[in-house]
């Protein structure tokens, strides 16, 4: 019986082994809730030419933004689970849609398994350039003392459910004002129509550049390389715990073979580590990520618990 045991557990190493060596040995596919030209896309897009180059195979960019991700996440599930349709993912798509939809009974790390990090990215406070508010201190004050109102592009995005945390933490009560395109919610703030939003460098660069939006703060512990003259969140005034980021993943259909997990994860963390892309990533202030599938776990468990608590004080749903 051992012995059998043991010519078993051989084969199962071998035929892992041999999984991992032969993958991929055809086209893979990259599906992505992102709009073409934003920020993940452009990353993304980056990755899969420099995946493609390594694995000698072309690896396609299919973008199914929408349905608050559940286009993209809907047509991954229905993939076979042999490594060859990967999705990407934030973090809110893996930790806020249960708690937002919850009707569907979708817990998306039971449907999927985390398999590798790409990045990172923090976000600022975005006022009018004109804007009478100089800081946090300014921004909280004004709330405490008539209604204020706050951009976000989307209910239960990271921009919404960090402006909830900001509630939570000073007892302000803001009103949401939740946009489609992220270009017209920068652009309305710019021009006075929104008092504020949260804002990542890609999507905000445009106005910012053009002078229409000043960075009261970035909601991180420490400031940003790239925005060195930006004070965090507890320089400005604001709550020194609150932190607003999103992480970007890639991940598969459950029942893909750990060799070919594993093989991902140490190929997509080569590619990270490429200058090309580095340089990118600097550009949009995203910090590159290394993580394991079990860190991804469990920085996900820990953004659920979070947003479970935020969905439910704010009574948010989006069934």
């Amino acid at each position: 019986m051992k012995r059998t045991l043991s010519l078993l557990a051989g084969i199962l190493v071998a035929t892992g082994t041999l999984a991992q060596s032969d993958y991929p040995s055809k086209p893979v596919t990259l599906i992505t809730p992102f709009a073409a030209g934003s920020g993940p896309d452009a990353v993304l897009r980056l990755v899969a030419d420099k995946l493609g180059r390594l694995w000698n195979q072309r690896v396609v960019v299919d973008n199914k933004p929408g349905g608050g991700g559940f286009i993209a996440i809907d047509q991954a599930k229905r993939a076979a689970p042999d490594g060859y349709t990967l999705l990407q993912l934030d973090s809110e798509h893996i930790a806020a849609l249960p708690h937002l939809y919850k009707s569907r009974n979708f817990v998306t790390l039971q449907n999927f398994d985390p398999v590798a990090s790409l990045f990172r990215t923090p976000f600022f406070v975005a006022v009018p350039a004109d804007s009478k508010w100089k800081n946090m201190g300014d921004l909280i004050a004004a709330a405490k003392a008539g209604p204020v109102s706050y951009g976000s592009w989307g209910v239960g995005s990271p921009g919404h459910l960090g402006a909830q945390q900001l509630e939570a933490l000073t007892g302000v009560q803001m009103q949401h004002v939740p946009y489609r395109e992220v270009s017209q919610l920068y652009a309305n703030v710019g021009s006075g129509e929104v008092p504020w939003a949260y804002a990542s460098i890609p999507s905000s660069q445009g106005i910012y550049k053009a002078g229409k939006l000043r960075y009261i703060a970035v909601a991180t512990p420490k400031r940003v390389p790239q925005m060195p003259d930006v004070p965090t969140m507890a320089e400005s005034g604001g709550p020194a715990g609150l932190e607003v980021n999103s992480f970007v993943s890639i991940l598969t259909p459950k029942g893909v073979p750990p060799a070919i997990q594993a093989k991902i994860n140490a190929d997509v963390a080569k590619v990270i580590a490429d200058p090309d892309i580095r340089a990118r990533f600097d550009t949009f202030a995203f910090e590159p990520l290394a993580w394991s599938p079990d860190e991804i776990r469990r920085q996900a468990e820990s953004k659920s618990k979070v947003y479970g608590e935020l969905v439910r004080r704010g009574n948010i749903s989006l069934e």
